[in-house]
Order: structure tokens, then sequence, then C-alpha cells
């Protein structure tokens, strides 16, 4: 039963006032946390387009994503999406060893968001997937296909670039660094990372 008098009205309000504190708190908390999980621009978060990870891994392997590198066979990788990269970081990626100038591959129909050149990935680039539920990452590339532009749309299996060693990569170990995001609805990135080895890696 509600109470009648002022007091209890009061002491209503602020029981409410209290719990949506929390609520709030509690919100923020799992926004900042999957930001921070997300790629190099994270955004707001919004719920509205999240599917969970177990699905998402289920839903990429059933699109049968192509293989971003030419020549690699997927039963040889090792996962190393769990490695730690110093200073408190995890990879959230998978490397794919190939010579230098192998063609890189989109493993999905999309969009390319992003040619960037930073540090960290070298010549890398960012693609969505067709629904702009997925992102992908390709980085330390040696250069990109002739003619790649932002805004191009890609076809599944099209040479994008170039495997290569550029950014913080050893000179001497060209690999592609593969990353996927399960985007979240906001800004590019805005998501939690998705390990490629599970959903690449086959028997063959």
């Amino acid at each position: 039963m509600l109470p009648r008098s002022s007091a209890g009205l009061a002491q209503l309000g602020v029981s409410f006032g209290l719990l949506s504190a929390v609520g709030l708190v509690a919100g923020v908390t799992v926004g900042a946390r999957e930001r921070a999980a997300g790629g190099p621009t994270p955004g707001p978060a919004s719920v509205a387009t999240e599917v969970p990870l177990s699905q998402a891994l289920a839903e990429l392997r059933q699109r049968g994503l192509a293989f971003p590198v030419d020549g690699v066979r997927s039963a040889r990788l090792a996962d190393s999406f769990d490695d730690s990269r110093g200073h408190g970081r995890r990879h959230r990626a998978l490397d794919i060893a190939a010579p230098r100038d192998t063609p890189v591959r989109a493993v999905d129909d999309g969009v390319l968001t992003r040619l960037t050149r930073s540090a960290l990935g070298g010549i890398s680039l960012y693609q969505l997937d067709a629904q702009g539920r997925y992102g992908y990452y390709y980085a330390h590339l040696d250069r990109y296909a002739p003619g790649l532009r932002e805004g191009q749309r890609v076809a599944r299996g099209e040479v994008v670039a170039y495997v290569g060693s550029t950014g913080n990569a050893a000179r001497g170990a060209p690999h592609l660094h593969f990353a996927i995001h399960r985007l979240d609805g906001g800004r590019e990135w805005s998501g939690d990372p998705v390990n490629p080895y599970l959903v690449l890696r086959a028997d063959d």
C-alpha cells in the first residue's frame, strides 16, 4: 500500500530517486565497459542492435566469410585473440602470417569506411558489413589495392590490400592483423570484439 502522509510520500520519492541513480550508474558502467572493449573510435552505447556474442559468432560462421589472406590454410591458424600486448592491453584480433605483397581480401560484402595510417596499425582499413552490424579491421598492410577509396562498396572476396609490416609490426614478420567487432549502434567500432579465430578456423 502506498503511503498517504506527506512524510511517507517524501520517503517514497527519495527511494525512487536512489533507484534511478543506481540504474543510471549501472547503465553508464555497462556502456563504458563495452566502449572500452570496442575499436579505436568508440561512440555512445546503444543496445538496440546488439546480439549476444555467442549468437554473433554463430551468425558470422554461417555467413561463410571469405578468408582474408590468399594462400593460407585456416587449419594452421594460431589463436592470438587473448595475447597480452603490454600496458594491460589484449590483442583482440588474429594475426595471419603471410609473405609481403600477398593479396588481402574483403571477408564480407560491405563499405570501406576509413583508410588510415597510424603508429600502431600502420596502413589500415576499416570495413562495415552491408547491414552495419559488424565491423572488420585490416592492419599492418603494405599498400591498398589500386583505386581504393573511403565510401567504396566492396564484395566478399574482393582484393582490397596487400600484406605488409607497417606500424608497430616487426619488419621481418609481415602479417595481417585482422579484427571483428559486433557493433552496438553507436559510432564506428563502438561494441565488443569477436574472436576471428573462432569465425575463420576450419579443419581443412
